[in-house]
C-alpha cells in the first residue's frame, strides 16, 4: 500500500480501512481533498473483505434492471415498521434520500461497481413496504491483478468460503458446483473456473477472481490507488489532537514503533469498525448471553468509539440490539488457528436441517434471518437452555447442502470429526447422547418434523411460509422448499453459539455524519461512519446489506460535508482557503517524505 507521504497535514484523516473509511477517503479525494487512511492491522478491507458484500440501497436506478417496483415512500414505510423507534429516524430519512445519489457517484468517480441481485427478499417480506427484489446490490466481480503488487495487503476471505485453498465462488456459480455431476453445462462451467484458478495459483498467492465482500474491498482499494490516497498500515491511533473542542489531527504509533502527529485541516473520520472484539465494550453494551464470539474482523476493538468519547462524543446504548447477530459454530483450522463459521444463509433454512435446544426441542423457525435466530436463542434460553443450540441433519442433507464449515459433497469428514467440530452417530438417540441432549425429546421432535415435511406444513413454526424462507430453502424441494424428512443415517450435528457480524451501538451523529456530543452539538472536525457511528437501523436488521449500505452512503456523505466545509472556507477566505481552526503544535516527527 502507498505509505504516508510528504506532509504532516492532510485535509482529511480517516481511521479505518473498511468500506466506510475507504469510501470517505476516496470520495474526499475526488473532491480535491488531500486524504490519508490509517489502518492499525497489516491488511485492508476490515469486515467488508470477509463479508457477503451485499448492499441494501432502495430506489437506485438499478432496480429497473430486475423489474423492481419500489418507491421512496414504500421503503420508508418498511423501515418505519421494522425498526419502529424514533432513534435514528432523521438518519434513515437521509439515507433513503441519498443512497441512490451515493451509488451513482461512486460508480462515476471510483472503481466501485454494483449490480442488483435478481431476487433477494427483504427479511420481513410480509411487512408493509417490503419488496422481493431491487433493493439488494452486490459487487461486480473484481480482478485482483488490478491491484498489482498491493494485492497481498487485501484481507483474504474466510477460508471456509473458498475452495482449493483460495478460490472464491460467486453466488451464481454455487448451483453449477452442486450440479457438476448432473449437468454438462455446469460441468463445463466448473471446469473453466477451476482451470482459471489453477492458472492463478501458478503466479499468485490465491485466486485473483474476487467476489462478494472481497470484491467490494478490492474495488475500494483500487479506487484509493487510482486517487493517490496513501494508506498507513500497521499504525495505531493513540489519541486525537484538539484545539478547544475542535479535533485537528491525530497522534499515532507506526508498526516500527515511531510516534507521529498528523494534522487534519478539515476533519478526522472515525471508521474503525465498531467494538466486536473489545471485551470491555462488550461487557458494557451487549447482553451476557452474547458471549465473546464474533464473525467481524479481529481489528474491530472499539478504537474509534473510544476516540470519539474522548472528544465528548455520545455513545447510543439504547438500540433494540447493540449488535447484529448471527449463530456461529466454532472450529480449529488445519493450521491450528481458531475460527468461527457464520451460519447465515447456507444451511439453517435448507430442507432436512433443524435446530434444537438442550432439551432436544426446536425453539424457533430455522429459516428466519440470522439476526432473528440469535434473538430467538436469547429468548428461549430464559426458559430452557438454548445456548448453545444444535443444528442437526442427516447424511442426505449434509451431502447436498453441507453443514457449517463442512462443504456440500464432502467425501472426507474425518478431520471435522476428529477436531470435535462435526458430531456423527448412527442413530438420533446416539447423536443426542453424544451432544448431551435429551434423546427422547429429540426423537419425538424429529418425528413431528418428518410428519410435517411429508405434508409441507411446519405446524410448529411455519417454516417455508414466506418469500424469505423460500429464498434460503431449496426451490427444488417440494412441497415446501424448507423442510424434508430427516431419516437417512448417519446423523450429524454442529454446535451453535450466539455471535455478532458487527456492532450497532456507536457514536451519535448528525445526518451528515458529524459526531455529536451529549447536548446534540456537532464536535468540530470529527465525523464517523460505518460501525463507529450508531446504526441508522437502531439494532434492527431489515434486509441483507444494512451495514454495508449505510457504510458506503455515510462515507460518501461525510466526505461531501467536509468538501462543503472547504468550499465555504474558500468563499470566505479566497481560493487559497485557510483552516477553520489553528493546528496545535506537536513535537512528534511528521511522516517522512518519499
Amino acid at each position: 500500500m502507498p505509505q504516508a507521504a510528504a506532509a504532516s497535514e492532510y485535509d482529511v484523516v480517516v481511521i479505518g480501512a473498511g468500506a466506510g473509511g475507504m469510501t470517505a477517503a476516496a470520495v474526499a479525494a475526488t473532491r480535491g481533498l488531500k486524504s490519508i487512511v490509517i489502518e492499525k492491522t497489516p491488511l485492508v478491507g476490515g469486515t467488508t473483505a470477509i463479508s457477503g458484500g451485499m448492499v441494501w440501497a432502495p430506489n437506485t436506478t438499478k432496480r429497473s434492471l430486475v423489474g423492481a417496483d419500489d418507491t421512496p415512500a414504500q421503503a420508508a414505510n418498511y423501515l418505519e415498521t421494522v425498526v419502529g423507534t424514533p432513534e435514528g429516524a432523521d438518519l434513515r430519512a437521509r439515507y433513503l434520500a441519498e443512497a441512490p445519489k451515493a451509488i451513482e457517484y461512486l460508480e462515476s468517480h471510483t472503481s466501485v461497481r454494483l449490480t442488483p441481485v435478481p431476487f433477494y427478499p427483504d427479511y420481513y417480506p410480509d411487512v408493509p413496504g417490503a419488496t422481493l427484489r431491487g433493493r439488494v446490490l452486490e459487487p461486480v466481480p473484481f480482478d485482483a491483478r488490478e491491484l498489482g503488487n498491493q494485492s497481498p495487503s487485501l484481507r483474504p476471505p474466510l477460508p471456509e468460503f473458498t475452495l482449493f485453498g483460495g478460490m472464491m465462488v460467486a453466488r451464481a456459480d454455487i448451483v453449477h458446483f452442486r450440479n457438476v455431476f448432473k449437468s454438462a453445462r455446469s460441468a463445463l462451467r466448473v471446469a473453466r473456473l477451476v482451470a482459471g484458478y489453477g492458472a492463478d495459483r501458478m503466479r499468485f498467492h490465491r485466486g485473483t477472481s474476487l467476489v462478494l465482500g472481497n470484491a467490494l474491498a478490492g474495488r475500494l482499494v483500487k479506487s484509493l490507488l487510482d486517487l493517490d490516497v496513501p494508506i498507513l498500515l500497521g499504525t495505531t491511533v493513540t489519541g486525537l489532537r484538539r484545539d478547544g473542542k475542535a479535533v485537528v489531527g491525530i497522534e499515532v504509533r507506526t508498526a516500527s514503533g515511531e510516534a507521529m502527529s498528523i494534522g487534519a485541516r478539515l476533519g478526522v473520520v472515525l471508521a474503525s469498525g465498531g467494538f466486536s472484539h473489545s471485551d470491555r465494550l462488550r461487557r458494557e453494551l451487549l447482553p451476557v448471553e452474547a458471549g465473546d464470539a464474533s464473525a467481524a474482523a479481529d481489528g474491530n476493538t472499539g478504537d474509534g468509539i473510544d476516540l470519539g468519547k474522548s472528544a465528548g462524543g455520545f455513545v447510543v446504548s439504547s438500540n433494540r440490539n447493540n449488535a447484529f447477530w448471527t449463530p456461529v459454530s466454532r472450529l480449529v483450522r488445519a493450521n491450528g488457528e481458531s475460527g468461527v463459521y457464520p451460519h447465515t444463509v447456507t444451511d439453517r433454512g435448507k430442507p432436512g436441517m433443524l435446530a434444537v435446544n438442550k432439551a432436544g426441542r426446536r425453539f424457533t423457525n430455522e429459516a428466519e434471518s440470522y439476526h432473528e435466530f440469535v434473538q430467538a436463542m436469547f429468548r428461549a434460553n430464559r426458559q430452557s437452555a438454548a445456548i448453545p443450540a444444535y443444528l442437526i441433519c442427516d447424511r442426505r442433507a449434509l451431502w447436498k447442502y453441507g453443514l457449517g464449515a463442512v462443504r456440500p459433497m464432502a467425501w472426507r469428514l474425518e478431520s471435522y470429526r476428529r477436531s470435535g467440530y462435526l458430531h456423527e452417530a448412527p442413530t438420533l438417540r446416539a447423536l443426542a447422547d453424544g451432544l448431551g441432549v435429551d434423546a427422547g425429546n429429540l426423537e419425538a421432535t424429529v418425528a413431528t418434523y418428518n410428519r410435517d415435511a411429508a405434508t409441507g406444513v411446519d405446524t410448529a413454526f411455519g417454516r417455508g411460509s414466506n418469500a424469505y424462507h423460500k429464498y434460503v430453502g431449496d426451490p427444488a424441494n417440494l412441497p415446501n422448499p424448507c423442510i424434508h424428512p430427516v431419516v437417512t443415517p448417519p446423523f450429524y450435528a454442529v454446535v451453535l453459539h450466539p455471535a455478532d457480524l458487527g456492532t450497532s451501538a456507536g457514536l451519535r451523529t448528525s445526518p451528515a455524519g458529524e459526531v455529536l456530543d451529549g447536548e446534540g452539538q456537532a464536535i468540530p472536525g470529527l465525523y464517523a461512519c460505518g460501525n463507529d457511528m450508531n446504526s441508522i437501523m437502531s439494532g434492527s436488521y431489515p434486509g441483507p446489506g444494512i451495514t454495508l449500505g449505510p457504510a458506503l452512503v455515510f462515507g460518501y456523505l461525510v466526505a461531501m460535508r467536509i468538501a462543503e466545509t472547504r468550499d465555504a472556507q474558500r468563499a470566505q477566505w479566497g481560493s487559497e482557503g485557510r483552516p477553520l481552526v489553528r493546528l496545535v503544535s506537536s513535537s512528534a516527527a511528521p511522516p517522512s517524505a518519499p
